[in-house]
């Protein structure tokens, strides 16, 4: 029997403006986003803070829905190979997050074509499902991939992501 290898999750880069992962962004979440190598799926982990708020310790839903792009746009990003925007995205709330609560973020391509197609959900730490996630993703340029590559905040927790990234754009 062959011992199967496990690749585990790398460390997706940031850039430093980003409201969700941006280490300079005095409002930003500066969330950590991974993804597996092998199957694309990109997660995160999110605890809000009472600065999150919509209704008194309820968290806000765009709140919600903002990690739940920043997860589908790196899903279309590493699966299409491309930096990708959002065209659409259309979010169902199932139950409240509160503010304290760990919420955990995964994400994952469902269709490479034209237009990339995601789905993604919070789930509560005991699996509990909280927001799902659908979106359809547009590819930018090669131009503008290049550009926004160039943008990436390397180190060494992210190498091993930029580096595939920036492979990926000059097999173009």
């Amino acid at each position: 029997m062959r011992a199967r290898s496990y690749n585990p999750p790398m460390q997706l880069p940031h850039t430093l403006g980003c409201l969700v992962c941006g280490r300079d962004n005095p409002h930003g979440l500066r969330l950590d986003l991974h993804v597996d190598p092998a199957s694309g799926t990109v997660s995160t982990e999110f605890t809000p803070t009472v600065h999150h708020i919509g209704f008194e310790g309820i968290i806000h839903g765009g709140v919600l829905a903002t990690v739940l792009d920043e997860a589908m746009v790196w899903a279309a990003t590493w699966g299409g190979r491309r930096f990708c925007v959002c065209a659409e995205m259309t979010v169902r709330y199932l139950s409240s997050a509160a503010v304290g609560q760990l919420l955990r973020i995964e994400a994952q391509l469902t269709s490479d074509r034209k237009v990339i197609q995601c789905e993604g959900m919070i789930h509560d730490p005991d699996g509990k499902a909280m927001t799902m996630a659908t979106g359809k993703y547009i590819r930018l340029s090669k131009q503008r991939n290049q550009d926004f590559l160039a943008t990436l905040v390397e180190n060494d927790a992210t190498h091993a992501a930029c580096t595939a990234l920036r492979r990926d754009a000059n097999d173009d």
